[in-house]
């Protein structure tokens, strides 16, 4: 086992990884062998790495699904998914394209920023979102779901998701709905598949709500 592999942990690659997560949380929490039974099989859910990844995160912040879609066909229709791109562009050009001031601020910061993506995917957790959070406009919430889906960590969460809380607080048959810092603590138990226990959740929250969690 490399250095690199015993800082980051289990990859997940496949729907047979999501498999042994599933059975795993199954027999350490009965309540989530409850809620596999009523979502079936969870969906692998692993996205590209890179640039391209953390803009979009960016273009979908608070607007809708269909919204961020048609702002990111627009970019991608300009060539505008690359830092060099971005940094091509001024403010005014970026907003001609559908971004707002504040967004393509943190585009073209994101951009400046000059991450090394390929380092990212050694990286463990903790680094991960440290690096990316230290760009103007990425949050704690999109560095943890870049860690999940797009480098394929199996052992993180995102406790500030308010979906993997309204779903936490229904399995769990909760008072109320836990905030970030007791949802972290909560998911301490599903170490060291988190990442599966968060498909879970989303899952689970599709089938109470019947709406999806997330994109």
């Amino acid at each position: 086992m490399t250095d690199a592999v015993r800082q980051v942990g289990r990859i997940i690659h496949s729907d047979a990884c999501v498999a042994e997560g599933c059975v795993w949380l199954a027999e350490a929490e009965p309540r989530f062998a409850h809620a596999l039974e009523l979502t079936g099989p969870l969906p692998l859910r692993r996205r590209e790495d890179g640039f391209g990844q953390l803009l979009s995160a960016i273009v979908s912040q608070q607007v809708s699904v269909a919204s961020a879609r048609a702002i990111w066909a627009r970019l991608e229709a300009a060539g505008m998914i690359s830092p060099e791109a971005i940094l091509s562009q001024d403010i005014e050009g970026l907003r001609a394209l559908g971004l707002s001031r504040q967004k393509a601020t943190y585009a073209q910061a994101l951009a400046a920023e000059g991450i090394d993506f390929d380092a990212l995917r050694d990286a463990p957790t903790p680094v991960v979102v440290e690096r990316l959070t230290a760009v103007k406009g990425i949050g704690v919430w999109t560095a943890e779901i870049y860690a999940m889906f797009s480098l394929g960590h199996a052992d993180v969460f995102a406790p500030g998701d308010l979906a993997l809380q309204e779903a936490a607080r229904l399995l769990f048959e909760l008072d109320e709905r836990p905030k970030e810092r007791a949802l972290r603590q909560m998911a301490e138990a599903w170490s060291p598949w988190r990442a599966v226990a968060a498909r879970a959740l989303w899952a689970y929250y599709h089938v109470r709500k019947q709406r999806e969690g997330i994109a």
